[in-house]
């Protein structure tokens, strides 16, 4: 009697162990973020900015985009998850965005 009462809280601790281990990993995956400040060339007016910063925000695992100020080099700093979105997919979008002016034109170029 004693030896399956043992086998019983052996195989408790086991469990319960494993289920500790594995909600850790979980919790470190999803809460990994990442912080990047991209430069752009090309951006004409303040609307452009927002739209930029609009559509990288639709991006999922993006969780912010700022925009800085306007000028002959303008940045924006990206809060993402590096699981859900990579940086080229970031990128991508910020020069298929059209402009405020000509939305068939992209004209902007990120800056490596």
């Amino acid at each position: 009697m004693k030896f399956i009462k043992s086998l019983v809280l052996v195989f408790i601790i086991l469990i319960t162990s494993t289920s500790i281990a594995f909600a850790q990993k979980t919790t470190q995956n999803t809460d990994s973020t990442k912080t990047v400040t991209i430069k752009v060339k090309g951006i004409t007016c303040s609307m452009d900015l927002k739209m930029i910063a609009a559509n990288v925000e639709k991006l999922k695992g993006v969780s912010s985009c700022k925009s800085g100020k306007m000028g002959t080099t303008s940045s924006f700093e990206v809060k993402f998850n590096p699981i859900l979105v990579t940086e080229k997919e970031i990128y991508r979008v910020i020069e298929n965005t059209g402009s405020c002016e000509n939305p068939d034109e992209k004209s902007y170029k990120v800056k490596q």
